[in-house]
Order: C-alpha cells, then structure tokens, then sequence
C-alpha cells in the first residue's frame, strides 16, 4: 500500500523505519517544523524529519494542517492510508482523505489511558500492565475503532524512559502487522467502550511537585513515571532537586512528611513519607549533572532533619 506517515518525536522514528522496510511504500511523510531544541534552544529538524532525510522521503511540514494547500499536496502523493504515531490532531479533511482513512498507534491499551501521556501516568498509577493499539481516526481524540492491541508487562524496575522504549518496539510490530490486515482485508474495527476509558493528559509542572505526605509507594511510582524526563521534583530550601530513582525504604518514618530520615556517604539520603520512607538512588541538583544519592550527600553535606518541601 501507499502510505503516507506523520510523525514527529523519536517514539515515531521505529515505526517510520519499520514500515520503510516493509513491502509498504512510504509515499511522503509529515512531521513538525523545526524549532527550537535542546539546552542551545538550537532551531533543529524533529527526530522524524531527521530519519526520513536520512531515508530519502519526501518530507511536508504544514504550519497549518486545515490549509487547503496541505490537503491538495497530500492528495498528490495519492495515499491509500495515513499511519500517525504520536503527532498532532489531525482535521476531518485530513484523516478521511485516504481510500482507506487514516491509523494512529497508541501508547496504551485503548481505552485506558486516552491522551497527551500515557507511557507516564500508567506508572504514576502504578500500573502492571500496559499496551499499544492501533485504531482508526475519527473526530475526537483517541476514541476511533480499534483495529488490533498488544499488551506488556510493566515491572518494578521500569520508568517512562525504558517502557517507552519497550512500548516504541512493541508499538512498531503491531503497526506493521495492522497495515497487512487492512490490505489484506482480515480486520475487523472493534468500537471502544467508552465506559472503561480512563485520562493521561499532558504533563505539568505542578504534575511534577511531589507531595511527601502521600505513601512511599506513590511517591516512587510519581519519581519512575517522569524519569528521565521531566522529573518529579522538591525544594531543600531555594534548591530545586529532580529525582530520578527511588525504592520503598519499607520504614516506619520517625520524621514530618519530606523531612530527610537518613544521610549517609554510602547509602545516600531516605525521606519520610506519609507512610514508610523512600531511599534516594539517583537525582539532579537544578543546573548540575545526574549524581547518585550518596554523591549528593558527600557533596552538598546534606544531614538528617533537613526537610524537602514545594
């Protein structure tokens, strides 16, 4: 088939290249315009641009995906299927102009977890498990028929970083394989049921701003759901401090909710919760490199009653 495929971060450059790889043609592909990146805020091509250079497509970057003249550029490329992976929402015009409509893959298993971010909050929830799924474009926000699903396993050790990773792997298989049933015609959309849908909208900073009153376990499962990125975070006086690792330290805390319980050259820093305690493995002093909690304590002399706060 003749696809078109819009895209933008790095969650969507696997798909891209899968489907390249594929006996499916990749007539153009849509992404972001460049802008600004990274600490030099550097004005930069997205990730998907950079691959489909490197792949030698075709590239369209609409400022303004209602335009007529977007529309008729797509129509161009004569697509029998627009394939979207994690990019912007897509007009009527747009996602109905295909023979076949338009696909999109998500991060979750539909209709869990319908937004802006979905890796995240299935941790933040504490989540075992969790999923990708195709489905077809309609008007409102992920709510389309779904075409096929694929589930995983979340475990302890897993952030946002490695379950994107699992789930951009995953996510690109089903992709694939969801292509080759439409073509093939062996399909069949089921409709979401509504009921069951559950919200991972977008990231704030007050999303960010742990509160220590709550039990250990929640407290871990905020620092492992916005790990590596954006970090849940705390203030020790006027300082900001991103964590970015921690575990249930399983204590009874003899101290106020954020109030340091342990410090120590080896083993680092524990901060009392609401219920139990957490032990520190890894975090970011604003404006300093990653370091593991016992560096933090060696070099910023850190002591027990010290209390973090927002």
């Amino acid at each position: 088939m003749r696809l078109v495929f819009m895209g933008t971060p790095e969650f969507a450059v696997k798909s891209l290249t899968t489907l390249y790889n594929s006996p499916h043609k990749i007539a153009a592909v849509v992404t972001a315009v460049d802008k600004p990146r990274g600490r030099g805020r550097q004005v930069a091509p997205s990730a998907v641009k950079q691959k489909a250079i490197d792949l030698g497509l075709p590239i369209l970057q609409p400022s303004n995906l209602k335009s007529p003249k977007f529309a008729e550029e797509l129509k161009s490329y004569s697509p029998d299927l627009n394939v979207v992976v994690a990019f912007r929402i897509l007009p009527e015009s747009i996602f109905s102009l295909p023979r076949l409509g338009s696909i999109n893959l998500h991060a979750s298993l539909l209709p869990a977890y319908r937004g802006a971010a979905p890796i995240n909050w299935a941790i933040i929830n504490g989540e075992t498990k969790t999923g990708v799924t195709t489905f077809l474009l309609d008007k409102q926000v992920d709510t389309g028929a779904v075409l096929m699903q694929r589930e995983i396993e979340i475990t302890p050790d897993d952030d946002a970083g490695s379950l994107h990773d699992k789930l951009m792997d995953k996510g690109a298989e089903l992709l694939l394989q969801t292509i080759d049933g439409l073509e093939g015609g062996t399909l069949k959309p089921i409709k979401q049921e509504s009921a069951q849908f559950s919200p991972a909208p977008k990231l704030t900073a007050e999303t960010a701003k742990i509160d220590w009153a709550l039990p250990a376990e929640k407290v871990v499962n905020l620092i492992r759901g916005l790990s590596p990125y954006p970090g849940a975070c705390s203030y020790l006086d006027s300082n900001k401090i991103i964590f970015l690792k921690a575990q249930n330290a399983a204590l009874e805390p003899h101290g106020k909710p954020g109030q340091i319980i342990n410090s120590s050259p080896k083993d680092g820093i524990t901060i009392a919760c609401g219920t139990d305690a957490v032990q520190i493995l890894k975090l970011k002093p604003q404006g300093k490199k990653v370091m593991s909690s016992a560096e933090f304590v060696r070099g910023y002399h850190v002591e027990i009653g010290y209390c973090f706060q927002n």
